[in-house]
Parts: C-alpha cells; structure tokens; sequence
C-alpha cells in the first residue's frame, strides 16, 4: 500500500484553491439567489485549462485520468462553491465521455477541442418524467429521415440546458415493443438546444440555483446522422461506460461539500462563546464534528480507491458505487452538524452552512439514489435477487 501523495495531485489542488479563493460564501450566496449562473468562475477554471482535464491531449484537452478530474472537483466543491460550483463544469469535465469513447473522428475533432476551451456547453438529456431511473422505459423518440434523425419528446433535470448549445440526448430510435432487449433500440445524438423546436422550462427547486436544472421539449427537432454517437441502438451500452467515472466524481462532490460544511462548523465552534465557555469545548457539540471527520476521511479513502481503479484499468463498479453511497451520506452528515453546531444561526443565510446542507441533501438523491446504489451492491456485490 502507498500512501503518499502524487506531486501532480498536490499540484492540482493548489492550483485549483488558488483560482477558487476570490470566488468566496457571498459570490457563491449570491448567484443561489439571483440564480445567475457562475460565468467569471467557469472562465476562471477554463483560461486555466482545467475544463478539459479529461479530454485526450490530441483533442486540445489535459489527457488526464479520473484521479485528476475528481481532485478539481472535490477542491471546487470544498471551497465554499459546493455544487453550485461542481455543476457548473462537472459536465464540461466529463459529459463528453460518451464522444470521446464511442464518437465518430469527425464529431471529436468538430467538438472536443471547443469543449476544453470552455467555448461549447454541453448538456446532458437523459431522465424524462415517467420513466425516473427506469431509463428503458424512456419515451423521447427520434425517427430517421434520410440524413437526419426528427426528435420528440420531453426530458427533465436537464442541467445547464439554459447555457449550453448543445445536449448529449438518450432517445429511442425503435420502440421497446420491438427489441429483443428492454436495452436496445436507444441512440445518443449531440442535437442543437438553441432551436424554435426546443423549449426549456427552469425547475423552481429548493437549492443549487445558481445552476438551474430544467424541463426540455423537443418538438420535431432535427439532427443529422453525423451527430449521432457510435451506432444507433447502442446509446444505452454508451452511457453505462460512464457510470462507474460519474459515480465516483459525484463522490468527490460530496466530499468536498461536507469539507467546506465541517470547516465552518470548527471555526464557529471555536469562536462562539455560551455560558462563558467557547461551544467546542461541549461534547454534544464536539463529537458529531470529530464523527463527521472521521466520515469524510472514510469516504476519501473509497474515493481514492475507486478512481485509482478506474484509472488502471480494473474492475471498479463496487468501488464507484460504494464510495458514492458513503461520500453522500458522510456529506449530508457533515452539513447536518454544520447546522446544528450554529442552532439558529444556521437557518440564517448569511452564515452560509444552510446553503451547504441544501446542496449535500441533493447528493443523496442525484445522479441516482442511495436506494439505487444499494440495489447495485445487494444484486452485483453480494449475489442477493433483482429486487426491481
């Protein structure tokens, strides 16, 4: 086993807390509530080249592994930014794995190299009202027509869908009536989102505001064959190359969310005077933060494990998952103690421990839930029945 850390990595986190300082809570408070996405801090990470960290080096991007991508957002998110700052570039980081892996030469080389300028946003359609994370019951349908593909149907949280040009959309090309499996029949395309035949609708949603997450119709859009990913049919079998990386960058969200809660928590706890005596010096106050500690450096350890895994090629579907159930969960809890170590004042905006619980929570939720990851693990990992 070898612990030290890589001088690359501890490069990138210094590098990233550099760009991240000016950006501070009240920047961050801000644009939660005015729901202004962040431009001066993507440009930031993007005149530095970190958007295209993932992005191969003949593509104009870093040529980097997970390890290195989850290190920027992991430092993104503990600077205060939590998931308003992690969301605004995660799909920029990593969304266009699908391209990169199973893209045509022509569609990398048209797109990659703007994605890791920062000069392309690119959305990501996958979810749709009625069919949630039964992702083959989806219904948004693409129907060819000589040299191009005519789309319609609906999507929801689609993040960034208001900046970004365009979106990696999931349809099925045929219905799943007529596929030998539930999973075949689905096509992804790299379809235009600035088109009269697409409508986007914001969510009115409890957090990560600044960001928003939005309804898409598509109403006879029109995308031609050469913006089509890979094969049609195979868009499932795409998108689960990419599973065990998401998993695994959500993670490190986590993570540095819960960092940039604690870190909060300690410096209130130290400073908050109650019956003469500063509240750190109460174990009801300090034992749930030494527990959130000791979580979030658990989860850092499968965090660690699992990206190392993926970058050397192994097998790492338990890992990913495991350190995306437990980076979750040590998260929301490090928020949750954040809150309650302020008592009142944590409902107060202006401390800023409220805006943190409230992106924390979403973890556990999104991109899949902790039930979900479960699933996985009792099915995959222990040999338990398919319980859906």
């Amino acid at each position: 086993m070898e612990f030290s850390e890589d001088e690359d990595h501890r490069l990138i986190r210094g590098a990233i807390r550099d760009i991240c300082a000016p950006f501070d809570d009240d920047y961050w408070a801000r644009l939660d509530a005015t729901h202004t996405f962040p431009w001066e801090f993507y440009r930031a990470l993007a005149d530095g080249g970190w958007i295209g960290i993932a992005i191969p080096a003949e593509y104009g991007g870093g040529g980097q592994g997970i390890t290195a991508a989850s290190i920027i957002l992991e430092e993104v998110a503990a600077s205060g930014a939590c998931m308003n700052g992690a969301s605004a570039i995660h799909l920029s980081i990593f969304g266009m794995h699908p391209v990169v892996r199973h893209g045509s030469e022509q569609l990398r080389r048209r797109y990659l190299p703007r994605v890791a300028t920062g000069d392309l946003h690119v959305a990501f359609g996958v979810t749709e009202p009625d069919a949630g994370t039964d992702t083959t019951s989806i219904r948004t349908r693409a129907v060819r027509e000589g040299d191009s593909y005519r789309v319609t149907g609906r999507k929801v949280w689609t993040s960034k869908a208001l900046e970004s040009a365009k979106v990696l959309l999931l349809v099925r090309t045929t219905p799943v009536q007529e596929c030998a499996r539930r999973t075949d029949g689905m096509t992804l395309l790299l379809a235009d989102l600035k088109d009269p035949a697409v409508h986007i609708t914001p969510i009115s949603k409890v957090g990560r505001n600044a960001v928003a997450s939005c309804e898409v119709s598509y109403d006879g859009l029109v995308v031609p064959v050469e913006d089509r990913v890979g094969e049609e049919g195979r868009g499932f079998s795409y998108l689960l190359d990419g599973l065990n990386a998401e998993r695994i960058l959500v993670a490190s969200e986590a993570l540095g969310t819960g960092r940039a809660a604690l870190r909060r928590a300690v410096a209130y706890a130290k400073q908050r005077e109650v019956f003469g005596r500063p509240i750190g010096k109460n174990q009801g106050i300090s034992f749930p933060l030494a527990a959130a500690h000791a979580g979030l450096a658990a989860a850092e350890l499968t965090i660690r494990n699992a990206s190392w895994r993926i970058d050397a090629g192994l097998p790492c579907g338990e890992q990913a998952n495991t350190a995306k159930f437990l980076a979750a969960d040590a998260g929301y809890r490090a928020a949750d103690a954040a809150m309650q170590t302020h008592g009142g004042f944590g409902y107060a905006t202006e401390y800023h421990v409220e805006r943190y619980w409230r992106e924390a929570r979403l973890l556990r939720i999104a991109p899949i839930s902790q039930e979900m990851i479960l699933n996985y693990l009792a099915e995959h990992v222990l040999g338990l029945p398919r319980s859906y």
